[in-house]
């Protein structure tokens, strides 16, 4: 029998209480309560004509050309996030990595769009991109090149509005991969030297196992939230031009006064997809993560 005093068996419930209220109030509640509407044809409108409808919403998910316009848009959205970030996020890192006062400035100012407002920053791009008096067409025009629709074309729409993404979150995953590049332990490089292994050698087989871990963390955060974008797309593009832009939170959004079950069904879906994602990552990725 355990003969500790009662205050020191209850303790460590006590203590992690007002953090698991908070969770079960603002993570497990809503997820729960998601699932919930799902099954329901619900209209904020009119709440009197709510009523169960099992898996209706779901079958007409997946009958839904929209739907699957939205997925695809968010699945090459992500791809062209994450490659984008993470690869020029590692490039400039590695020249970032030397300790230097030039060096320190630039981390600072290529930090500064991860604090700015997306709102500020979604609405300085939308002059940019402006086609009649955007600063970029007049740069393309300069070189003699021709001048480009960014937003206003289906064709270029999407792209623009991963160029904003991958600009605005490139410095903050920068800063994390140079953190990673300094805490590597010099004797090893030096070791290698020794060996005279060439620098292709040595940044594939040293110095990016050694920062795997930092990478992954990268991957996982950076695809979940590239999933549920929402506030870019709604600011510069509102799912258009002829829904080129149009992501599946987005999408979900558009259902929040008509159909709250279809709507509910759908971030139930979303939700399901990152959770597969993120498990896909974790059975193919974890096990060549390099732990020191």
């Amino acid at each position: 029998m355990d003969k500790r005093p009662l205050w020191e068996r209850l303790r460590p419930y006590v203590l992690i209480a007002p953090a698991m209220a908070g969770i079960g109030l603002f993570v497990i509640y809503p997820v729960l309560y998601l699932v919930y509407l799902s099954f329901y044809k619900y209209n904020l409108m009119n709440k009197a004509k709510s009523k169960f409808i099992g898996w209706d919403n779901f079958q007409q998910i997946l009958t839904r050309g929209d739907f699957y316009k939205a997925l695809g848009n968010t699945a090459i959205y992500t791809a062209g996030v994450v490659t984008l970030t993470v690869g020029l996020s590692l490039i400039i890192a590695v020249w970032l990595n030397k300790k230097s006062r030039i060096n320190s400035l630039v981390q600072a100012g290529i930090f500064t769009p991860h604090i700015v407002s997306i709102v500020s920053i979604s609405l300085v791009w939308l002059w940019l991109m402006d086609p009649e008096q955007g600063l970029l067409n007049f740069m393309l025009q300069s070189f003699g090149l021709p001048a480009s629709d960014w937003l206003q074309s289906s064709k270029t729409a999407l792209l623009s509005v991963i160029i904003v993404s991958v600009w605005q979150n490139i410095g903050y995953y920068t800063l994390i991969i140079v953190a990673a590049l300094q805490s590597v332990p010099p004797s090893i490089y030096e070791a290698a030297a020794l060996d005279n292994a060439s620098r292709f050698k040595v940044f594939t087989k040293i110095t990016l196992p050694m920062i795997s871990p930092q990478l992954f963390f990268i991957l996982v955060i950076m695809t979940i939230g590239s999933f549920k974008v929402f506030d870019t797309v709604k600011i510069m593009t509102g799912g258009g031009p002829n829904n080129a832009t149009n992501t599946l939170v987005y999408y979900i959004y558009g259902f929040r006064t008509t159909n709250i079950g279809y709507s509910a069904a759908t971030g139930t879906v979303l939700m399901a997809i990152i959770g597969v994602l993120t498990l896909i990552y974790f059975r193919l990725l974890a096990k060549k993560v390099h732990y020191q």
